[in-house]
């Protein structure tokens, strides 16, 4: 069983598949930075000044004690994080289109096959016909 698991483990599919999410985690990384900060910021400023993380429906107010510490949290739906979320995903989308569409256009086109020719029995057939003529 070991073998095995070891042999699965050790082909190219695999490995190259553990470099693509780790890849792939990394690019997610730039393109969150680049939205939360260089694409929301000026989103927010043509959109009044509005800075999307911030939009939320508080559902319940945090509790505050007499000494200034949070007792309990509050309690929010922040739909601005979710906008963000998308406008994200848009971005990334149309980032990954872009290296796949440069990608297709590197790749070698593949040729048409030759159109194939007799057969060996239709040869031998035109030889044994060409000897009795």
């Amino acid at each position: 069983m070991w073998k095995e698991f070891k042999s699965f483990i050790m082909t190219g599919n695999v490995i190259d598949f553990a470099v693509a999410v780790i890849l792939a985690g990394a690019v997610g990384l730039v393109v969150n930075g680049f939205v939360n900060d260089i694409i929301m910021p000026v989103v927010g400023h043509f959109a009044g000044g509005i800075d999307f993380a911030d939009m939320k429906i508080t559902l319940d107010a945090a509790v505050v004690a007499a000494d200034g510490t949070i007792t309990a949290p509050e309690n929010a739906i922040k739909y601005g994080a979710w906008i963000n979320s998308i406008i994200n995903l848009f971005i990334v989308g149309f980032v990954l289109f872009m290296i796949v569409k440069t990608y297709n256009k590197t790749k070698a086109p593949v040729a048409a096959a030759a159109p194939a020719g007799p057969t060996q029995e239709e040869l031998l057939a035109e030889i044994r016909d060409a000897l009795k003529k």
